[in-house]
């Protein structure tokens, strides 16, 4: 039976395998990023220096040096004669530049000739878009005295704007595939049966849902809509609000809520540690009263979730370690299918040099939940 038919569809290709490359990924906040400083992080396998020069510069160094693997991301910055400052190794004092061409080497005598700076780390293209950090991971990584290429296009911008820093920030790691994750995380219909709270919904609430989806960039959206009756958390923001929830590649959900003038601004990012750890950031923006006379209780509530919806993965990784096949069906799963096209489209597209071309189809989804 076709994927695309309104029954069932067994899964063919391996999911929960491999990345995206070619493609931003969320790394930070900004604030997370103090001048001066520097971090470790671990980005697709791979371990990614995080660094903001004193002077306010950005940028990302694979966090190995090339001389004998210490982490870079345990050194200290430098200033060198020139001015530019550079990440010192605290094994034997290596000094990298923010291209990731070294600098100096400590051991050399005066009369030992050697261009050190034909000696590179990769570089990973970074930028910050609306307070986030987003990290480019290429495909082809620069090989030794090549500079990282700059990326072909910007970083994600999310509709609305609310001033000021974030009224809430949250993070879990959960023990799945960046695949696994964002499958959840687009579920419409595990609600009843894992957020069992009386401000929420319960399985006695059930009911049958439709909503109108269309194409984005890099992604789709629930277009704007009155939030389900059963999901009574919005109740909170009094009045008649409205909410629009979009996705995108590689695993992005951002939900604008508007009650009048005052917005709520939703972003949930999902970042593959490895093959076996995605870390969710959950990030909230708003200028509703209720965020000044209710954040503790919001708060509790989104940390809840997360952590009830890694309860389901840890769950669920008891049946995956059988690699069973799984069997999505319509239209309950069709995001989830939409998001295996997207990847795929976008691998394709990648690989033969040409322009997105986004599979996802205007429609209207129903399920009970």
């Amino acid at each position: 039976m076709a994927e695309g038919d309104t029954k069932t569809g067994r899964l063919q290709d391996r999911f929960g395998q491999g990345f995206l490359t070619d493609i931003w990924y969320f790394a930070a906040l900004s604030s997370d990023l103090k001048p001066g400083r520097l971090a470790r992080y671990e980005l697709l396998g791979e371990p990614v220096l995080l660094g903001r020069s004193g002077g306010g510069q950005l940028f990302a160094l694979r966090d190995i040096c090339p001389h004998r693997a210490a982490p870079l991301s345990a050194g200290a910055f430098r200033r060198e004669t020139s001015g530019a400052e550079t990440v010192e190794c605290p094994y034997h004092g290596w000094r990298f530049g923010a291209d990731g061409a070294c600098a100096a080497i400590p051991s050399l005598v005066a009369d030992q000739d050697m261009n050190v700076g034909r000696i590179r780390v990769r570089r990973y293209p970074v930028a910050e878009s609306q307070g986030l950090v987003f990290v480019w991971v290429g495909s082809d990584p620069q090989r030794s005295g090549e500079p990282a290429k700059s990326p072909p296009e910007p970083p994600p911008v999310f509709d609305g704007v609310v001033g000021g820093r974030p009224k809430l920030v949250d993070r879990m790691d959960f023990a799945a595939h960046i695949d696994h994750a964002v499958v959840g995380l687009m579920d419409p219909a595990h609600g009843p049966y894992v957020h069992q709270q009386w401000w929420w919904r319960s399985r006695g609430s059930q009911h049958e849902k439709a909503k109108q989806f269309e194409p984005r960039e890099q992604g789709f959206a629930m277009v704007r809509h009155e939030p389900s009756k059963n999901s009574r958390a919005y109740a909170i923001l009094g009045g008649e609000p409205l909410t629009e929830i979009t996705f995108r590649i590689p695993g992005m959900r951002w939900e604008h809520v508007t009650v009048g003038r005052r917005q709520v601004l939703s972003l949930t990012c999902l970042t593959p540690v490895n093959q076996t750890t995605t870390r969710i950031t959950q990030i909230v923006w708003s200028d509703h009263p209720a965020f000044v006379f209710l954040k503790p209780f919001i708060a509790w509530g989104a940390r809840a979730f997360l952590r009830q919806d890694g309860e389901m993965v840890n769950l669920q990784n008891q049946g995956l370690r059988y690699d069973p096949p799984l069997l999505w069906i319509d239209d309950a799963d069709r995001q989830a299918k939409w998001y295996r096209q997207l990847k795929r489209e976008w691998t394709q597209s990648r690989r033969e040099g040409r322009a997105f071309s986004n599979p996802v189809e205007s429609m209207t989804l129903r399920w009970r939940s």
